[in-house]
């Protein structure tokens, strides 16, 4: 077992290397997903969304992910939220990745603000990636886009009245898990 902590420990310390992956700008994260494909429609049409500038990740057979985002209702920031997943099956490595969660209507803003919303482990998310497709999401599923952040095609619907959008910032994490996802929501 204490092998296998000093491995999991090497897996973080060098996924990371020389990457701005625990910068935590809300602002520059957001411009991120307006510039990206197909998430920056979700801006117009949607009640509001919950954005988290950097969720770290890792994992060696057993992993789990967290980060702290906000909230913004129609614009304006109304509240502060964390995110934790657990997840079980084939992985190994470390990622760092930026997720937004859109919410269509009042009544998903309410289920998700209502204090600890979780996601089921079939819920998913769009990858928006620079190059190579990446795993993302609650589910372990992939979702690639070829091309840079700027001008990544992507795909995305609301599901339940939530769409859920994922950019890689850095690491490598192979895996085909089962996860899923819980958010505790404060206000501000």
């Amino acid at each position: 077992m204490k092998f296998l902590k000093h491995i999991y420990l090497l897996f973080v310390l060098f996924a990371f290397p020389l990457t701005n992956v625990w910068a935590d700008d809300y602002s520059d994260t957001i411009k991120i997903f307006k510039d990206a494909g197909e998430s920056a429609v979700f801006f117009n049409d949607s009640y509001g969304y919950a954005v988290f500038p950097t969720i770290g990740k890792a994992g060696f057979v057993v992993g789990g992910a967290a980060g702290d985002g906000r909230v913004y209702a129609k614009g304006k920031h109304i509240g502060d939220s964390a995110m934790t997943q657990l997840s079980i099956g084939f992985q190994l490595g470390a990622q760092g990745f930026s997720q937004i969660i859109f919410f269509k209507d009042k009544r998903a803003f309410d289920e998700f603000t209502g204090g600890n919303f979780e996601f089921s482990a079939d819920a998913s998310a769009v990858a928006i990636t620079a190059g190579a497709s990446a795993s993302a999401g609650t589910t372990g599923n992939t979702a690639g886009a070829s091309g840079g952040q700027n001008n990544a095609n992507t795909v995305g619907n609301y599901n339940k009245g939530m769409a859920t959008f994922t950019v890689v910032k850095g690491g490598l994490m192979y895996e085909a898990v089962l996860a899923g996802q819980k958010f505790k929501y404060t206000a501000k």
